[in-house]
């Protein structure tokens, strides 16, 4: 386990929405605990590699209006994801870069400008007491430490070497349109052949009650047959469980690891980071894949 540096930072502002997280705790599904983590974990990594972390380091991932948190010693710290304006002590800092923070300083991570989750790592990581191997709050489980609030000490570890000065720093920018590749199955057999047809040509739109569970969509429901529903089973990271509205809903990293709605297909575990981004009203397709993915889309992720 790394040192602990205790009392290295304090949350000034905690933002509507702001949690740890890390690349997640996978494997214990059979013990109903879902993989949580980070929802973007190409951004996650990304800030942790800005500050000189190794990719599982723990981050703050804020949630639309970012979060402000005062350092209590000097520490390197680095913001990406959705961009948002940087602020040190009131004056403007780098988005996508290493920054330094002076013990006292404040770095004040606005509001998203693009898409929804920003990621903040400070070198060392955010070093809050592990649960089953990760520091990950799971907003479902419950597991993990709660969302921020202020006034609240957060402890960080023993910053590794100073990261490497980078000229640029390639990143997605959050999705104006979500197209997403759904491995048809394991429940596709449920779903009328109409309904599979006019599945890729249906434009849904991602739901205001989205959140880390899943991204719930509105758009033209899905016919499913009579008695669709089943007896509990497992589910996989990035499941398209079809209710009995008819509205898919994209599981994401928080998600129950049952359920008795139909799968109607998967989404591939490296295409989910885009939909932690995408702001509700933005246009989400699926598109079916039939059997083993062609090259470039892969299969789905175990759990």
């Amino acid at each position: 386990m790394r040192p602990v540096l205790p009392e290295a930072l304090e949350v000034v502002r905690a933002g509507a929405l702001t949690t740890v997280q890390d690349l997640g705790r996978p494997g214990h599904a059979h013990l109903g605990v879902p993989r949580s983590g980070a929802l973007d974990p190409a951004a996650h990594r990304l800030a942790n590699l800005l500050a000189g972390n190794t990719a599982d380091a723990a981050t703050l991932e804020t949630t639309v209006d970012g979060t402000a948190v005062r350092a209590l010693r000097d520490v390197t710290a680095a913001v990406t994801g959705a961009p948002c304006p940087v602020r040190i002590d009131g004056s403007p800092a780098a988005w996508g870069a290493p920054v330094r923070l002076p013990a006292s300083a404040v770095l004040d991570v606005g509001g998203a400008v693009e898409g929804l989750r920003s990621y903040v790592a400070f070198g060392g990581g955010v070093a809050v007491r592990p649960v089953l191997g990760s520091r990950a709050t799971d907003l479902l489980s419950g597991l993990g430490p709660a969302p921020l609030d202020a006034g609240q000490l957060l402890p960080l570890g023993v910053p590794g070497e100073p990261p490497d000065a980078v000229d640029a720093v390639p990143l997605p920018a959050p999705p104006a349109e979500l197209v997403l590749p759904l491995v048809l199955g394991p429940r596709a057999d449920l779903f009328t052949d109409a309904a599979l047809r006019a599945l890729p040509e249906a434009v849904y739109r991602v739901a205001a009650a989205s959140n880390r569970i899943g991204m719930r969509t509105d758009g033209p429901p899905i016919g499913r047959p009579d008695g669709a529903e089943l007896p509990s089973e497992g589910m996989v990271l990035g499941a398209v469980q079809v209710p009995p509205d008819g509205l898919p809903v994209l599981f994401l990293a928080d998600h129950p690891v049952t359920g008795g709605y139909p799968v109607i297909g998967v989404v591939p575990a490296d295409r989910l980071g885009a939909a932690a981004q995408a702001v509700p009203g933005t246009p989400v397709v699926f598109v079916p894949v039939h059997g083993r993915p062609g090259p470039g889309v892969p299969g789905p992720q175990p759990h």
